[in-house]
């Protein structure tokens, strides 16, 4: 996964959006796309895609690479939605398809609308990245036909989802959730592929474990853990974010 780039030479308005303190940005969730990776070879496995971030999570994860994107997209430069168009229309002929990722791109404000008018600018398949804590909202937009395919992050055994996400959810939610989404995959089997990231808490035996929840014919896809260029990365999440059960 891709952190997003410098957008200062693509969308130069971008340093105007944010310093312009009476425009109102926070009317949609337009102001929540703060990031872009132009093309990306991997981020869609077969497609060659750029990849959209959007800022916001409902998880504290202490191996996050996207912490700003996630907890502070503030620091971020918003992207201005006709920016974002102008760019789908001309680069849309190079790419095979575009990918939503964050942060928690389903907490998104009117995350449907943003789905359809990039859809429309672009006439390009989506598919978005998601922890899987939030499926109704999945299943909505597997329903309305916006996504054709989900990037869903298993993350380790029920039991260490507390650690794991920095104990924004317990163990029994974060079943209930991902029992909710293999649901929606066994219904929709074109639609989803579940991937776990090795991160150091996990054993092979975990992995393992993670991989046996999966629906009949489905895999789990294991990703090469980076560590987070940042110093003390747990420690600052706990003392930025609520220790409590924040996802249902």
């Amino acid at each position: 996964m891709h952190s997003p780039r410098d957008l200062k030479h693509l969308f130069p308005s971008t340093l105007i959006l944010t310093e312009h303190k009476n425009m109102n940005i926070h009317s949609t969730g337009w102001n929540h796309l703060r990031g872009i990776e132009p093309l990306s070879l991997c981020d869609w496995p077969g497609k060659t895609t750029c990849v959209f971030f959007m800022g916001g999570c409902n998880l504290n994860c202490p191996t996050c690479h996207n912490f700003d994107m996630a907890w502070n997209m503030e620091k971020l430069p918003v992207i201005p939605k006709e920016d974002i168009k102008s760019f789908l229309k001309n680069r849309a002929q190079w790419l095979d398809g575009i990918t939503i990722t964050g942060g928690e791109p389903t907490l998104v404000p009117n995350l449907e609308e943003i789905l359809f008018e990039i859809r429309n600018a672009s006439k390009l398949p989506i598919k978005m990245d998601s922890n899987g804590m939030t499926p109704e909202t999945l299943k909505e937009i597997l329903q309305q036909g916006l996504v054709e395919q989900f990037a869903i992050d298993v993350k380790g055994p029920y039991e260490k989802y507390p650690a794991l996400s920095g104990q924004a959810v317990t163990a029994e939610t974060a079943r209930k959730n991902l029992e909710r989404v293999f649901e929606l995959a066994t219904a929709r089997p074109d639609a989803f592929y579940f991937r776990i990231t090795k991160v150091p808490i996990l054993t092979d035996e975990d992995v393992e474990t993670a991989r046996g929840y999966l629906p009949n014919g489905f895999d789990l896809t294991i990703q090469k853990y980076i560590p987070p260029k940042r110093e003390h990365a747990y420690a600052e999440n706990e003392e930025s974010r609520p220790v409590e059960n924040i996802v249902d």
